[in-house]
């Protein structure tokens, strides 16, 4: 079955949102939304989430689940908003313990149980759920976080920040956990579906000489284009490669408020004693 397939691109970003539909029961999941931040004034903002739920709306949808592909480390993440408003159901890779157990400490952030707990469902690599009548099906593809999960939904795969468009390549491996020889694995692991299988991505920059953003593409497409990973490449090649280009890339301009803010499944630190909400700023940590 195939679903119907929203795209939201949130450009100071560069980050896709997915509202991902079955047809003949109207329930939907939302994939990786984006809480708006302006990191110059600590100001949040729903402008970008509400436009999801306005489309659900305009459509006649009713959001069953919300979910991330993992702790992103360049946006926030407005899944704790779209629960409010929705009741749906979140969920994120059951790997994301690690991820908390590591930016714990870094952060001091004393409320926090590294046990996953913030979110309603953590997956399995393999395990099932249900967005109406179309079957879904989670696989762990870890290497740029080990908490990656892609998401196999009909004939769609919602791969995160595994893939970008095959000329751009794929995504770093360097953050804590992340590894360059998983991520091969994991992309191989993606590229053994079927061809016509559509891969939908959850960042574009735009690669050079292309003048516009792109978010989808197929298994066919990566596997005979991708400029890291087409077909031919072998693991040893994709690792060198794949390391070399992360020791040149600088840390992502929202790292620090986006992992403290998603590692709690997009909520925030308790507030302190006057009643205003704080982020930590570690110093020489990362």
């Amino acid at each position: 079955m195939s679903p119907t397939v929203q795209a939201f691109f949130h450009e100071p970003t560069f980050t896709v949102s997915y509202l991902v539909t079955d047809p003949a029961s109207r329930k939907a999941a939302v994939i990786d939304p984006v809480l708006d931040f302006d990191v110059k004034s600590g100001r949040t903002g729903h402008v970008s989430a509400d436009a999801i739920l306005a489309a659900a709306t305009a459509s006649g949808v009713g959001i069953a689940w919300i979910l991330d592909t993992h702790i992103h480390a360049d946006h926030l993440s407005a899944v704790a908003y779209l629960k409010e408003k929705t009741g749906g159901t979140t969920g994120i890779g059951a790997a994301v313990r690690d991820v908390q157990r590591v930016f714990k400490p870094i952060f001091n952030a004393q409320d926090l149980e590294p046990d996953g707990r913030q979110f309603d469902r953590l997956f399995a690599d393999g395990e099932s759920f249900a967005i109406g009548r179309l079957e879904a099906r989670v696989m762990h593809t870890p290497g740029h976080t080990p908490a990656c999960v892609s998401y196999l939904i009909g004939d769609s795969v919602f791969v995160g920040d595994t893939l970008f468009m095959p000329d751009y390549g794929t995504a770093r491996c360097d953050f804590p956990g992340g590894s360059a020889r998983q991520l091969y694995r994991s992309i191989r692991r993606l590229l053994a579906l079927a061809p016509e299988t559509r891969i939908f991505l959850c960042h574009d920059y735009k690669a050079p000489g292309r003048d516009h953003f792109a978010w989808e593409t197929t298994v066919a497409a990566q596997r005979t284009h991708n400029l890291h990973v087409h077909d031919g490449v072998e693991e040893a090649d994709f690792v060198a490669l794949r390391e070399a280009r992360d020791k040149t890339l600088e840390m992502p301009a929202l790292i620090i408020p986006s992992i403290q803010i998603n590692m709690r499944a997009g909520r925030m630190p308790a507030p302190d004693s006057n009643g205003t909400i704080y982020l930590r700023w570690p110093l020489n940590r990362l």
